[in-house]
C-alpha cells in the first residue's frame, strides 16, 4: 500500500514563545499571517545542529511549513526559514527587548487561535523592525496596543459618549471609562464609573493612532503628560480585559495605576 500523502501548509509567521518540551523536541507558539496564532511541536528542534537552527528565535520572522492538525492537538513545524531576527543594537538594547516582548505577549493573550488578521501580522513586523532602528519604544507601543485593540474589536469608543452616544466636545478635558470603554458625558460618569480625565490633545492622539489610516502617527512627538494619559487608556483596557496586568509590562515601568 503507498503512503497516504500529508497535506502542508506554508505561511509566514512571528515567533511568540517557546518552551522545551523534550531534550530534542520544543514546542513553539506562532503568529502567523495566514492562520493567526498556532501551536507547533519542532522534533529535533532543541539539537546543536537542527536544520531549525537560528530560525525559531524570540521575535524572529520565519516562512515555515507545517502540517495542520485539526483534532485540537499542535501543528508540526517541518521547514523553517529565517527572514529576520530581532536584534536591536542601541544602547537601551534590554529595554527594547523587554518591548519586543510586550508585543509579543499582547499577541499571546488578546488573540484566538486559528484566528487570522494579516494587518495585525503586518503591524507586529513593521514595529518591531522600527524598535530595532529609531523608534520612539513609547509611541510603538501605544501604536501597537491600540493596533491590537481595534483588530480584535475592543478599540476604545472615542467619537462620543459610549452610554448615551452624545456627541462631546474635544476642546476640553473628557472622561474616559475602562468598565464602559469608551468615552462618557458627565452626566453618563455619574453612574457610579471610574473615569479618567484626558486632554482634549489626548483624545485626538488617541483617534489618530487608533485609526488604520493613522499613516503619520510614527511622526508624533508626545509630550510626557499626554503619553501618560494616553497609557493609561490603553494599559488598563488590556487589564481590563484580560483581568491582570501583563508579566513584561512591569519591565518597562508603565504598568496600569
Amino acid at each position: 500500500m503507498e503512503p497516504k500523502h500529508v497535506a502542508t501548509e506554508k505561511a509566514q509567521a512571528l515567533v511568540i514563545r517557546s518552551v522545551d518540551f523534550s531534550e530534542t523536541s520544543r514546542v513553539l507558539t506562532l503568529y502567523t499571517r495566514e492562520f493567526g496564532k498556532v501551536g507547533v511541536m519542532v522534533k529535533g528542534g532543541r539539537r546543536l545542529r537542527s536544520p531549525f537552527a537560528g530560525a525559531l528565535d524570540l521575535l524572529s520572522v520565519c516562512r515555515i511549513v507545517l502540517i495542520r492538525k485539526h483534532s485540537g492537538s499542535l501543528d508540526l513545524l517541518t521547514e523553517a526559514e529565517l527572514v529576520k531576527g530581532f536584534s536591536p543594537r542601541q544602547r537601551n538594547r534590554l529595554q527594547l527587548l523587554y518591548a519586543g516582548y510586550y508585543i509579543a505577549e499582547l499577541l499571546l493573550e488578546l488573540t484566538e487561535d486559528c484566528d487570522p488578521h494579516p494587518q495585525l501580522f503586518d503591524v507586529a513586523v513593521k514595529l518591531l523592525r522600527e524598535l530595532e532602528s529609531t523608534g520612539d519604544v513609547k509611541l510603538v507601543l501605544r501604536r501597537f496596543e491600540l493596533a491590537i485593540l481595534r483588530e480584535t474589536g475592543h478599540m476604545p469608543f472615542l467619537d462620543g459618549c459610549v452610554k448615551c452616544d452624545r456627541k462631546l466636545a474635544i476642546e476640553r478635558a473628557v472622561l474616559f471609562s475602562v468598565a464602559a470603554g469608551g468615552l462618557v458625558c458627565p452626566a453618563c460618569s455619574k453612574a457610579g464609573l471610574s473615569t479618567l480625565r484626558l486632554s482634549a490633545g489626548s483624545v485626538k492622539v488617541l483617534q489618530l493612532l487608533g485609526s488604520e489610516s493613522g499613516s503619520q502617527s510614527n511622526q508624533l512627538n508626545l509630550l510626557p503628560g499626554m503619553d501618560r494619559e494616553i497609557a493609561a487608556v490603553t494599559r488598563n483596557a488590556i487589564k481590563y480585559l484580560i483581568g491582570r496586568n501583563l508579566r513584561t509590562a512591569q519591565f518597562l515601568g508603565e504598568s496600569p495605576t
